[in-house]
């Protein structure tokens, strides 16, 4: 059996998340609510009368989408193979899920597949240059 190459895992966890996101900016459109409307209505603005929450969430979701199942534009540049970068947009998408009722479970999902990029870029893995690949081992002399 291989080593569990955790970046995979990551990616596969964060396209469920981003898949769910725009699913719940859709269903968002219809119903908006806030998550923590129980707790304050300052909040409301942001998803009517404009639906600003609803816009950015899609936007986000489908920009995970395009990056972690990269158009052929995207794959093998620079930000589609940086681990950083990731662990730094996810938290914004993550937040932006969580706002909106019907986006608390993309969140949850995008704050398991940071931990697992977290853990890839911990043991120093690499994000290949062409989707869905192993790394290339080096050969070393004995």
């Amino acid at each position: 059996m291989g080593r569990l190459i955790k970046n995979h895992w990551a990616r596969l966890i964060v396209l469920t998340a981003s898949a769910y996101q725009v699913g719940a900016a859709i269903e968002a459109f219809i119903w908006p609510k806030i998550f923590w409307d129980v707790w304050t209505k300052n909040l409301d603005g942001a998803v009517k009368p404009v639906p600003i929450l609803q816009i950015l969430n899609l936007l986000m979701g489908l920009i995970g989408i395009a990056w972690e199942w990269p158009l052929k534009y995207l794959a093998g540049t620079f930000p589609h193979r940086s681990i950083e970068f990731r662990l730094l947009l996810y938290p914004l998408s993550s937040l932006l899920a969580a706002l909106i009722y019907q986006g608390t479970n993309a969140a949850l999902y995008y704050l398991v597949g940071m931990a697992v990029y977290f853990w890839a870029y911990s043991e120093g893995e690499v994000v290949c240059p062409e989707p869905w690949t192993l790394p290339k081992r080096t050969l070393s002399k004995v």
